[in-house]
């Protein structure tokens, strides 16, 4: 559906997308994933023709972006970041406004407006006014304008962007609902998002793509062990001095509990796998145990050292 070849963009002083390539096939949901001034944004706005790129090529549905930008077009539902509406205009009335825009007409507008508002639950409020609806169903029709004229492809840019965690619960269910029948390009900062709903992922830091493959395997690639925490009878110092003795832990952070134990956290090394160690260790301490758990790594792991941006925890 989507085929990127060597796709580039430079501003004035810097380049923006340093030459990725990159393929999304018909059916898939794809996350698009980097830190703030990655590229992303400037991809999808290449992709879907508001710019054109300085140099490499790209394709939807076999058609060129550039040199058959309106054919490209037609085959695409774009939503931007901040979703462009005419807050003087009335939902139903809007929607019909953009079907007529990409040439629906008759009843071809009645027919498809309704389904799209169906779709993106917003019948309830296709007679109120724009500007009195919330941030949630904003998007929404934000959504609903984007697949008014039935396009195999959307292009989503932080859709979930400024809402709050029931309204994105909403979005969320209804990306994976539009994912049954529609190639999807999602673009977000919320990766427990991509985890739940894609199907791959593509992550880019700096313009480049840094990885492509589906979050567990992302995820088994950089982090086999995770990071194990244990609750042992012992102080808090002993147990660190122990357990940083053991080859491949980076660190290991230990405080007191009542009644004489320690609760501990250990992070190893990538694709170290220490939990058969540190048992040993408790073993030849003599400890008491009672907790030993792997909290097992996550794509949020895997963007971190990926695109090396520093978190807390």
């Amino acid at each position: 559906m989507i085929t990127a070849n060597k796709l580039t963009k430079r501003y004035v002083g810097r380049t923006a997308v340093d030459g990725i390539s990159f393929e999304v096939g018909k059916g898939e949901v794809v996350g698009f994933l980097g830190p703030n001034g990655a590229g992303k944004t400037s991809t999808l706005r290449m992709l879907t023709g508001y710019m054109p790129p300085s140099s490499g090529s790209a394709s939807v549905a076999g058609h060129d972006i550039f040199h058959d930008s309106l054919k490209a077009r037609s085959k695409i539902g774009y939503m931007p970041e901040n979703v462009p509406l005419y807050d003087d205009m009335r939902v139903k009335e809007y929607l019909h406004f953009v079907a007529r825009l990409h040439a629906l007409s008759g009843r071809k507008v009645r027919v498809r407006t309704g389904e799209v508002m169906e779709l993106c639950r917003i019948t309830d409020v296709r007679r109120k006014m724009i500007s009195s609806l919330s941030k949630g169903y904003r998007q929404r029709v934000g959504l609903a304008a984007a697949m008014v004229h039935d396009p195999p492809l959307l292009i989503l840019d932080e859709p979930t962007n400024g809402l709050d965690p029931h309204q994105i619960r909403q979005v969320r269910s209804l990306i994976r609902e539009l994912g049954e029948n529609h190639t999807i390009l999602i673009s977000t900062h919320i990766l427990s998002e991509v985890e739940a709903a894609c199907d791959r992922v593509i992550i880019l830091d700096k313009g480049s793509i840094k990885a492509q493959a589906t979050p567990q395997e992302l995820v088994d690639q950089l982090r086999t062990a995770g990071t194990i925490t244990l609750e042992v009878k012992a102080k808090p110092a002993v147990v660190e001095g122990a357990l940083c003795a053991i080859p491949g832990v980076r660190k290991v952070n230990s405080r007191a509990l009542s009644g004489g134990w320690s609760k501990t956290r250990v992070v190893a090394d990538s694709k170290s796998d220490v939990r058969s160690d540190v048992y040993r260790r408790v073993v030849d301490h003599g400890w008491e145990l009672r907790e030993l758990v792997l909290c097992r790594a996550s794509l949020e792991d895997a963007f971190v050292e990926l695109t090396h941006v520093d978190h807390a925890g």
